[in-house]
């Protein structure tokens, strides 16, 4: 039995952006969430010299890189940040 995946949470200036993007790049950020709340340590460390920053990865696609933060004790991600270069 797998653990249940994680909550998704975005904080109000990813949402400000989130509702910015094209359609097709909503869809791959959600598409990257889904990923993330089943398996969050499977994306890279956002900064790899940061030996208390574990917890805060990235993913990219293309044009487009999501930031978020793994909030253990609670089961959830929190968007910090989204990219778009489009």
């Amino acid at each position: 039995m797998s653990a249940s995946p994680y909550a998704v949470r975005v904080s109000a200036p990813a949402a400000k952006l989130l509702d910015g993007l094209p359609e097709h790049a909503v869809d791959t950020v959600w598409d990257i969430l889904a990923a993330a709340a089943g398996d969050p340590w499977g994306f890279q460390q956002f900064d790899a010299d940061d030996d208390e920053g574990e917890d805060v990865r990235y993913a990219a696609v293309g044009q487009l890189s999501v930031t978020f933060w793994i909030n253990r004790p609670l089961r959830s991600l929190t968007v910090l940040n989204i990219v778009w270069l489009g």
